[in-house]
Order: structure tokens, then sequence, then C-alpha cells
């Protein structure tokens, strides 16, 4: 008999509970932006380290164009919140951090090898990737949810990301990888 008064007692304080809204896509929308508003802040913080780490000049001038096309983002980014009516405020992203602890980790093992350049562009082809799956994502939610003028900001952003890995995939096939692979052979 116990066990059916503690049952009774739960059931009731769960009814008493007032209930929580569903989350909608529209909060899941907002999440994200938050999401990839703090990875690209701090992005801001890691390309000049990443510049100065580089040996190659291509492979520096790439990550300082990428700063100012970054800061750009941050812009847009900052209008998106304003046309929902919320503060601009990221929340930390653990895939971010976890990507830029990688490359802060090849700046230290590598420094001064041969193979720094390669390791620093795959880390920042790997932050390019995970902003494209979050701008593409956001993109579509953003016209899914009727919001045209932040689908069109999210759109020049990706479009954006997706240069930018282009053009690192070009310095990767064309220079870095190349340069990596000569100056093994010379130290062999």
């Amino acid at each position: 008999m116990a066990k059916r008064a503690k049952k009774r007692t739960t059931k009731k304080a769960a009814a008493r509970r007032p209930r929580q809204a569903p989350k909608m896509l529209s909060d899941l929308f907002l999440e994200t932006l938050k999401d990839i508003y703090f990875a690209e802040n701090k992005i801001i913080k890691t390309l000049p380290k990443m510049a100065k780490a580089a040996n190659s000049k291509e492979l520096a001038a790439a990550f300082n164009k990428h700063l100012r096309e970054t800061q750009g983002q941050v812009k847009r980014l900052d209008q998106i919140f304003k046309m929902l009516g919320k503060p601009a405020r990221g929340k930390p992203c653990e895939a971010i951090n976890g990507i830029a602890d990688e490359g802060a980790e090849i700046m230290k093992e590598f420094k001064g090898a041969p193979a720094l350049d390669a390791g620093l562009l795959a880390s920042a082809q790997s932050v390019e990737h995970y902003e494209i799956s979050r701008y593409g994502t956001l993109r579509t939610w953003a016209e899914e949810l009727g919001m045209q003028d932040a689908a069109r900001l999210l759109q020049e952003t990706l479009d954006e990301e997706e240069a930018t890995d282009r053009t690192l995939t070009e310095l990767a096939t064309s220079v870095i990888n190349l340069q990596a692979e000569e100056e093994y052979r010379a130290a062999a």
C-alpha cells in the first residue's frame, strides 16, 4: 500500500508542476546561432596566432584574409540577433574549442618542423568544415522559418566559408604539402 501512496503523490506533484513549452525550430535556430557566434569569436582570437606561426607567406596571407572576413561574419551574426530581438551572445562550443586545441597542439609539437604549415592548414580546414556545416544548417532553418533576410546573410557567410575552404585546398595541393614533403626529403 505504501507504494501506491507514493505513486499518487508523485503523479500529483507532477501534475502541479507547470509544463515547459515544447522546444521549437526557432529555439534550435537561436541556440545554434549562439554556438556559431562563440565559434567565430574564438576563431578571431586564433587566426592571428596561426598566421604568426605559419612559415609560408601564402598561408599567413590566407589566414589574415580570413580573419578580416570572419570579423565581417560576426557583424552579420550581430544583425541576425538584432532581427530576432535578442542580444548577440555566444554559448560555449566544445566542438570549436576542441578544433582550436588541436591547432594549438600542432603549433607546439611541429614548431620548426617541415610539416607545420600542412598541419596548420589541416586545422584551418577542420574549422571551415565545421562552419560550412553550421551555416548551411542555419540558412536552411532560416528559410523554413520565413526569415529571408537572415537566410540571405547566412548564405553570404556560407559562400565565404566555402571559398576559403577551396583556397586552402588549392594552397595545400599546390604549395604547402609539396614543400613539407620536399623539406622532409632534404632532411633525410
